[in-house]
């Protein structure tokens, strides 16, 4: 089978979107080589975390041809796209972030991706215009598909209740994480990491965007309770959230040196910073999926993350649930999966063993089953 995917994520984008696009990619490459797979972007990229492309020759990459296609992306992409999928002979179509091309040919199975429907639950997050046309990306290719994938249970209920599609017409699989995270580390690698950004000998970590619906702030109202003294590592990329955080740290009298802000961490570095720390916390209000969980449960850190949503699914019966607004709760968790050593090596080797359950193999095989229920 030929399969194309949408891979402008996987060219341009280097977190979120652009990580699960890569790393489903090269599963696929590697678990079902029987296949051939076409990228089709807008186009390319220099960037290493892209170096498996080359090594392999089941896989080749397009990019718009003429002049009209390389000027207007966006319209090569949304309605050029088709020319170029029939060019190549595809044979089923994947839109890997949750959007396909405006015009198909209905002769070949077209499958999306969506990650989350979070611009519906929490539209204040988002400007009117950016929920307006998300709308209309994300119906269309919902309603146009022959698949819906969607990357959690909690994601497969919000695009039926959001968009009353068939419950049917929608398989859940789940996405793995980057491959480092489940490698091991010799102690002078981590040495070295520790060493770089002179962290502690023990730290709290977070991971993730620092945006309003991450709500950090729960972390820093904890800690203000706490009565163990253990700094905060967050790592992830800041906002106009940074200045809220700011406030409110020095109205609540906190010790800003207590929280260490890194950037430029490398995926080669992420996953020795997991290691690294003593406790993963991670309170957001809500995710598609979370999968900084499931990076600290393959490095083997217990977590704490926040009460519905679709936390349990990634972070499995063993990590730790509150309600992430109660400050007490929250603390109270904290301290008590860094004291416990019994419950912090439970929720260490569980967590490891839940962590199996998103194996790559075991994934490329459920998108693999999905697609051919199409044929």
């Amino acid at each position: 089978m030929k399969i194309g995917f949408d891979a402008k994520r996987a060219y341009q984008n280097f977190t979120g979107l652009g990580n699960y696009s890569r790393d489903l990619i090269e599963n696929l490459i590697q678990d079902a080589p029987e296949n051939q797979y076409v990228l089709f972007a807008p186009k390319n990229s220099e960037n290493p975390r892209l170096n498996f492309i080359s090594e392999h020759g089941n896989i080749s990459s397009v990019f718009p041809e003429n002049k009209l296609n390389k000027t207007f992306k966006g319209l090569w992409r949304t309605i050029n796209m088709e020319k170029s999928i029939i060019k190549n002979e595809i044979d089923l179509y994947h839109g890997l972030s949750n959007e396909i091309p405006r015009i198909r040919n209905k002769n070949i199975p077209y499958v999306v991706t969506i990650h989350d429907l979070i611009f519906k639950r929490f539209p204040r997050n988002y400007r009117a215009i950016d929920r307006k046309i998300y709308n209309i990306k994300y119906k269309y290719a919902i309603k146009h598909s022959d698949l819906i994938i969607a990357i959690s249970e909690q994601t497969k209920k919000d695009i039926i209740e959001f968009y009353k599609i068939d419950p049917d017409k929608i398989k859940v699989v789940y996405q793995s994480c980057h491959k480092n995270f489940r490698k091991n580390h010799l102690p002078e690698e981590l040495n070295t990491v520790k060493e770089k950004f002179n962290l502690p000998r023990e730290f709290l970590l977070n991971v993730g965007t620092i945006e309003t619906r991450k709500n950090l702030i729960s972390v820093i109202n904890a800690m203000d309770l706490m009565k163990i003294d253990i700094p905060l590592v967050v790592v992830g990329k800041k906002t106009a959230y940074m200045n809220f955080l700011k406030i409110q740290i020095k109205k609540l009298n906190f010790d800003p040196n207590k929280i260490i802000f890194l950037d430029d961490v490398s995926m080669y570095e992420l996953p020795i910073i997991y290691k690294l720390s003593s406790l993963f916390v991670y309170p957001s209000i809500f995710e598609g999926f979370g999968i900084p969980i499931l990076e600290s449960l393959y490095c083997k850190t217990p977590v704490i993350s926040s009460n519905g949503s679709c936390f349990n699914e990634a972070g499995g019966p063993y990590s730790k649930y509150v309600d992430s607004d109660n400050k007490e709760e929250f603390a109270f968790q904290i301290e008590e999966c860094l004291t416990n050593e019994k419950l912090r090596n439970e929720m260490i080797e569980m967590g490891l063993k839940h962590a199996q359950n998103f194996d790559p193999k075991k994934l490329s095989k459920n998108l693999t089953d999905a697609y051919q229920s199409l044929f």
